[in-house]
């Protein structure tokens, strides 16, 4: 993009930097439209700061480990009550039972026995009371367990984090209590608490007016039946206030899902930072690779006064060439450089009474053709082997 106005013709880059003008001033120069001067502020091309990115996985991850996941308690304990209603309804029998016999227990067995109001009699009675409580609230501690852990690892998984049980001061701050409670999430909260409240009162109401003309009836019932029947009315009351919360419940993990996703959104900043810490600072991969060409090029020289010959373009090229019957059954190139590289190879060779022979278009081929290490191929045997029995001829080899 080019700037041309008043004789002025010149890209953006040229022209801000004749300017001499940078993004933190906020005015970056004056553009001419017209004759008049037009300032540019660069903090409109700037990043916002907006969180408009979703999160990327690795984000997900580190909010996973801090604690902060995506779960709708309101879901957990809808299940979790529905399932301890429904397995009310499925042991009401064996609970009912195991109550009866231990108030008949009570007011017949225990008051027939000796040393009934005794220590050791009061201790006695006390412990099989208990051990009968324990086996009636059991079955539902033990759906109430299983229901809470199935529903937390189904929305959860696997997690064990303690940095959420650490210790901040913005918790125990006055004024950020206060935000808290008069925040927009705070009044989501109690929106859904009242709305929660309304339909399960509504769904009781329903159920409990339908059965008005039975309640009327259990004033001809005993008393068992009567108990029997509030037992049977009070845990169909419950199951369907809980399939009523459970309905809010879904909308709630919605709600809480948008919630969660709104909560890790990233900036477009943050996003690129995050790729540069995965993919590697691009400067710093460049230095990596440089150290690592001038570690390649420094065992490639040290290998050079191993040679046999090295053959030359004279200046452009040079190939450092040895050949040995127990190790290969072809010349080895052992070391090529270009340029620089070529002269310092030559410089190793003479200092090491390697036999340097010019050959430019052998050196050129072998240069473009064979990688170091590689074998010489075959419709190359009869050039270098000439070069070697030269170089053999003038150190007395066979």
């Amino acid at each position: 993009m080019k700037i041309k106005c008043a004789g002025i013709d010149k890209t953006i880059t040229e022209f801000f930097d004749d300017k001499n003008q940078t993004a933190a001033g906020g005015d970056i120069g004056s553009l001419c439209t017209g004759g008049k001067k037009l300032k540019v502020n660069l903090q409109l091309f700037a990043d916002s700061g907006e969180k408009t990115e979703k999160a990327t996985p690795r984000k997900k991850q580190k909010a996973r480990k801090e604690g902060q996941v995506l779960q709708s308690r309101e879901m957990t304990a809808a299940i979790v009550l529905l399932c301890m209603f429904t397995g009310l309804r499925a042991f009401g029998g064996f609970m009912y039972e195991e109550i009866l016999g231990c108030f008949r227990k009570v007011f017949t067995v225990y008051f027939e026995e000796d040393g009934l109001f005794t220590i050791d009699g009061v201790m006695k009675m006390f412990d099989e009371s208990l051990i009968t409580l324990l086996k009636i609230v059991a079955p539902l501690f033990v759906i109430a367990l299983l229901t809470g852990l199935v529903s937390g690892y189904a929305q959860v998984g696997f997690l064990f984090s303690t940095k959420s049980l650490g210790i901040k001061l913005s918790k125990i701050n006055p004024l950020n209590g206060l935000k808290r409670i008069f925040s927009a999430r705070s009044l989501v909260e109690l929106l859904k608490s009242m709305i929660k409240i309304a339909i399960v009162v509504y769904v009781g109401y329903t159920y409990i007016k339908g059965e008005s003309k039975n309640i009327l009836n259990t004033m001809s019932m005993d008393v068992i039946s009567i108990a029997s029947y509030i037992g049977v009315t009070a845990t169909n009351v419950g199951i369907r206030m809980c399939i009523a919360m459970l309905a809010i419940g879904v909308m709630d993990y919605g709600y809480q899902w948008w919630e969660y996703e709104k909560s890790l959104k990233m900036t477009k900043q943050e996003v690129k930072e995050e790729h540069k810490e995965m993919e590697g600072n691009p400067q710093t991969k460049s230095r990596i690779r440089q150290k690592q060409r001038q570690i390649s090029m420094r065992r490639m020289l040290q290998d050079v006064p191993k040679a046999d010959v090295v053959i030359t373009n004279p200046t452009h090229f040079a190939v450092a060439v040895k050949y040995d019957s127990k190790v290969a059954d072809a010349p080895v190139v052992l070391a090529k450089g270009q340029d620089y590289i070529a002269l310092r190879m030559k410089e190793i060779a003479k200092e090491n009474n390697v036999e340097i022979v010019e050959n430019k278009p052998l050196a050129r081929t072998l240069y473009q053709s064979v990688e170091i290490g590689g074998k010489i191929p075959p419709e190359l045997y009869q050039a270098v082997a000439e070069v070697l029995a030269y170089v053999y001829g003038l150190k007395g080899k066979r």
